[in-house]
């Protein structure tokens, strides 16, 4: 993809990082295909290659708003997309840099700002799991809106015991062991049908 950066970008690391993906991009579109906010919402804007533009034309000089915004936002950064990209675009580092240089530039109101700070520091205190078990024990009583937010409480199920020669590092994750504890067992049960033992990464 041809790109002419602005003179605010050029010579800067997240410029040449940022020109070099975008260069690797042919708009071909088999990211689409693997994206799933493009598969819910049908938008291109809300698809990889469509992230990709909007951010090449803000790199290039162009204004970004408050759509540019939620469209970046609405990324989940699983970067799937980059499992079927056949020039091995790197989407996700690019859309940190879109991100970090859209937020620089397009302020947000003060209740959505607020709310992503809360967010940001609430889902990694290990205060988290308290009260989310407290939200848990409480979620009858919560309104509908907060209590599609809560899952219902999940017993983890039981970890394999045995031990295998090949192993593989589970990550915890942050929220995951107090809203969904049986996904990793699950992983585990999984793969140690499979001769692989899981070792949790705590910490």
């Amino acid at each position: 993809m041809q790109t002419a950066l602005a003179p605010e970008f050029q010579g800067t690391d997240a410029g040449r990082e940022a020109e070099a993906i975008l260069r690797k991009c042919v708009h071909c579109g088999f990211c689409t295909a693997t994206c799933p906010t493009y598969q819910l919402l049908g938008d291109e804007l809300d698809g990889p290659r469509g992230r990709i533009y909007l951010i090449k034309q803000v790199l290039e000089g162009a204004t970004p708003t408050r759509d540019t915004q939620r469209h970046l936002d609405r990324c989940l950064t699983c970067r799937n997309c980059e499992t079927t990209c056949p020039s091995g675009v790197q989407y996700g580092h690019l859309i940190d840099i879109g991100r970090q240089v859209v937020e620089a530039k397009v302020p947000r109101p003060p209740a959505e700002a607020r709310t992503r700070a809360w967010l940001r520091r609430g889902l990694t205190s290990p205060l988290f799991g308290p009260a989310m078990r407290l939200g848990q024990s409480v979620r009858g009583w919560l309104p509908a809106s907060l209590q599609a937010k809560v899952p219902e409480r999940r017993d983890a199920g039981a970890w394999p015991k045995r031990s295998h020669a090949r192993k593989v590092l589970l990550l915890e994750g942050c929220v995951q062991p107090s809203m969904a504890p049986n996904i990793n067992s699950a992983t585990a049960r999984v793969l140690d049908a499979a001769g692989i033992e899981c070792v949790l990464a705590r910490g």
